[in-house]
């Protein structure tokens, strides 16, 4: 069996947001008056979508706001059920008193209880706006822009010297702290990486997942493309096709789940090497994903995020 057979996206969805709140906790904990923070979704829109805010207000009070009907984009209004969790959660209602009026639900709270902060921040982002996964987030400070397109071969290489270079790797974390510096400098922050030590990428509507095989000689770069789908026979012939006429990647079916995966040799590991891989897995997964699923009669690993 494949070594990502076990998969679980719930728990690895889960996971991840644990360790978002974690690291959000973190970065308010330390948070000035030199600088705001703001979280918001990604959406290929010109309208507001679903933010959270954060901003000192004084020394050792943060002050908290999520984005309401009075300034979110016409496809992003908030129902009543959403309004209400939002005061159930403890959020104060936008107002036009007091000494810092906002269209915005607030809170201001200790700085000190930082993780109460990233527990609202989170249970809005995620329960109240439907946010899938923290890839979907957009942080202000964070550029996750993907490497463009490699150009044909010229004769000159694209990567630096030192993207090139074979390194060996002296022990599995030496492997992993190498496959995490390549992939923070293509998107330009660290990946988010879970309980079972997969590394997550964004790449539109669905996931890439990086992960080492037990021995740490080689890197599997994996996504679930379609899920539940609707007769193992037809999905078998579809793949089989596919597999022929596709370059480089394999397509799996895994009981009602379909993958494709791309495998990257770790020992030597050379960082161009992974580069490319993630950047044809991205191109792949990202655009047969929704034909597929309409194929096989199953769904896509998230809709329009």
């Amino acid at each position: 069996m494949p070594e990502y057979d076990d998969f679980d996206l719930d728990r690895s969805t889960d996971q991840a947001w644990r360790n978002f709140s974690e690291r959000l906790s973190e970065v308010i904990s330390v948070m000035d008056d030199t600088s705001d923070l703001t979280i918001g979704s990604v959406a290929a829109t010109s309208e507001t979508v679903p933010f959270v805010k954060f901003s000192s207000i004084t020394r050792d009070v943060i002050r908290a706001e999520a984005a309401s009907n009075g300034v979110l984009g016409e496809h992003y209004q908030l129902v009543p059920s959403q309004l209400e969790e939002f005061d159930r959660q403890g959020w104060r209602p936008p107002t036009s008193e007091g000494a810092r009026p906002t269209p915005n639900f607030w809170v201001e709270i200790a700085q000190e209880d930082s993780d109460t902060l990233a527990h609202l921040a989170v249970a809005a982002l995620r329960d109240i706006y439907g946010i899938q996964h923290p890839v979907f987030l957009a942080p202000d400070q964070l550029a996750e822009i993907l490497q463009p397109r490699p150009k044909p071969l010229s004769g000159e290489s694209e990567f630096d010297d030192e993207d090139v270079t074979a390194v060996v790797p002296v022990s599995p974390e030496h492997l992993d702290d190498m496959i995490e510096q390549e992939l923070a400098q293509m998107f330009g922050h660290r990946p988010i990486r879970d309980s079972e030590g997969d590394l997550t990428i964004r790449v539109g509507s669905t996931m890439l997942f990086v992960r080492t095989t037990g021995d740490h000689r080689e890197i599997i770069v994996f996504a679930p493309l379609v899920h539940e789908i609707e007769g193992r026979s037809r999905a078998m012939e579809i793949l089989s096709d596919l597999n022929t006429e596709v370059r480089m990647v394999k397509f799996q079916l895994i009981r009602d789940r379909v993958f494709v995966t791309l495998s990257v040799l770790a020992h030597p590991f050379v960082p161009a090497h992974l580069n490319q891989a993630v950047q044809v897995m991205s191109e792949v997964a990202d655009g047969i994903d929704d034909e597929l699923a309409i194929r096989l009669r199953g769904r896509t690993t998230f809709g329009d995020a």
